[in-house]
């Protein structure tokens, strides 16, 4: 019986708002054609794929494009630099953010915040590329920008393209140019939200303005934090492959410290030419990072039920 009225309540819902859920219906079909149709895809990782042969005609070969990835030890060390950075852009992206929020929410509205805001979010929208190009003149070994000030300096210069130690905080550095600025709009949209008067209650009570922050601020945005963490945990294992291949390339010297795992793959897949491969590791990726969104959304939801996803 109660099942029956479920369904009549729910029927009466859609009726009721039928107009709402018809501006749903084209996100719905936008995500259904895009996101779930394309699932089927996810057979070529068990497949020896052959384009001609097509998704249904390819042969079965189980388990064995994952056994390309999986052999020997260069896919432990991968996996660690592919998290290894993503936690670091995770980390240090969202302190810079937060700290650049916090700093021009304070500094209030004026022509100068807002010429400072405009020219923050400028390089979020540079594409790798480009920023791959610029990068050539501070790094290379003779005429670069940083070796001619080390010149000058009377130190010795880096060969940064041989070096592989050096890459990984310029990495960690470059990201943060271009990332944290449009982070930062995140967050002070998230700060303008909160209730003017708890700030205008804490002056009364002669709260100074760093208190006012690590008290009423900061607080106040631990599910937006929470949230934009646990969104970024299911990339952990995406390799940033436009970045690293924009800034590194083909160079072998450099696999050491920055080769991650969409870099192997996509070397793989320009020498073997295999789909199945290449769609075994996706699979892989996405299959990691989906348990670890839902495991740190548990974890969550645990500590703060307001914090979680879902």
């Amino acid at each position: 019986m109660s099942r029956i009225t479920n369904k009549h309540r729910g029927i009466r819902e859609i009726v009721h708002n039928r107009s709402l859920y018809l501006l749903a219906v084209p996100a719905v079909l936008f995500s259904v054609v895009f996101s779930y149709l394309p699932m089927a895809g996810v057979a070529i990782a068990f497949q020896d794929f052959n384009p001609l042969a097509g998704l249904f005609g390819s042969e079965w070969v189980g388990l064995d494009n994952f056994r390309f990835f999986f052999r020997g030890s260069d896919w432990l060390i991968i996996t660690f630099h592919t998290v290894f950075f993503n936690l670091m852009f995770i980390i240090t992206g969202t302190a810079l953010a937060l700290a650049l929020a916090v700093m021009l929410t304070e500094l209030g509205r004026n022509a100068v915040v807002r010429t400072v805001q405009s020219v923050m979010i400028l390089p979020n929208f540079i594409s790798w590329p480009i920023i791959g190009l610029f990068s050539v003149t501070f790094f290379t070994a003779d005429t670069g920008a940083i070796n001619q000030f080390l010149h000058a300096a009377g130190l010795a210069p880096i060969d940064f393209y041989t070096e592989p130690g050096v890459w990984p905080p310029i990495l960690v550095l470059v990201n943060l140019w271009k990332t944290a600025g449009f982070g930062a709009i995140v967050y002070m949209a998230a700060i303008v939200g909160i209730d003017r008067e708890l700030y205008e209650a804490a002056r009364i009570a002669g709260a100074p303005r760093f208190q006012c922050i690590f008290r009423i601020t900061l607080p106040l945005l631990k599910s937006t934090i929470v949230m934009l963490f646990l969104l970024s945990l299911g990339n952990i294992f995406g390799g940033n492959l436009e970045m690293i291949y924009s800034l590194v390339g083909d160079n072998s010297f450099l696999f050491g410290s920055t080769d991650t795992i969409d870099t192997y793959v996509f070397r793989a897949l320009r020498t073997s030419g295999s789909l199945g491969m290449t769609q075994a590791i996706a699979l892989y990726q996405s299959v990691v990072g989906f348990l670890l969104v839902v495991t740190a959304n548990k974890i969550a939801a645990k500590l703060d039920r307001e914090s979680a996803l879902f």
